[in-house]
């Protein structure tokens, strides 16, 4: 059985969580306080971080590596484009996600005065550009639910919570956020905590 650690309030390890509730199949969640992290995490983990999935011999370490190899090992429902290309592409969007929106989202976590308000305004622009591609389609990729979806929906749904306010431009990014949060999938990945994070 999957094994993962994966932190309460964690927005990478809820990336993994809504993977593994979409799937639909047997699991574990080891909820590891991200204050007080147990020596196990650092017995798995060089970097002492979550997420964290064990199975068996495999011990894999970062939210993107986690959720490809669930998505190969456990098919259905895909959310990596079947055809290479699109599946290249995939990837390649994950990155510039990684780097242009994503890594901005530590300093937020860790409330640095100095480096939380640039990474506010960053964040923010980054949203207020993308919005306009949800008038024209459903999702990230097009129509289907993809990875890509399934990255960016923790910090969607931490907005109001990282002090991120959006323009009325923005309504189509909005509206594309709550199709994800009422996936089945997204609300049963949800923790208590991060229930809290949105009134």
């Amino acid at each position: 059985m999957m094994i993962l650690y994966s932190g309460t309030t964690c927005p990478f390890s809820q990336r993994c969580r809504i993977v593994l509730y979409e799937k639909g199949m047997d699991f574990q969640v080891v909820d590891v306080d991200l204050f007080a992290k147990a020596d196990d995490i650092a017995a798995v983990n060089p970097y002492g971080r979550v997420p964290v999935l064990v199975e068996r011999d495999l011990i894999l370490y970062e939210p993107n590596i986690i959720n490809e190899y669930i998505d190969e090992r456990f098919p259905h429902p895909q959310l990596m484009p079947p055809d290479p290309i699109m599946r290249a592409r995939a990837r390649q969007l994950l990155v510039s996600m990684e780097r242009e929106i994503f890594a901005y989202i530590e300093p937020l976590e860790k409330n640095n005065l100095k480096t939380a308000e640039k990474a506010r305004q960053i964040i923010r622009e980054r949203l207020i550009e993308m919005a306009p591609l949800f008038v024209k389609q459903k999702h990230m990729l097009g129509e289907e639910f993809s990875m890509l979806d399934v990255a960016i929906a923790p910090l969607l749904w931490r907005l109001e919570h990282y002090g991120i306010d959006l323009p009325k431009s923005a309504a189509p990014l909005m509206k594309y956020a709550e199709r994800i949060f009422s996936r089945q999938g997204y609300i049963d990945a949800l923790t208590p905590s991060e229930k809290a994070m949105r009134r």
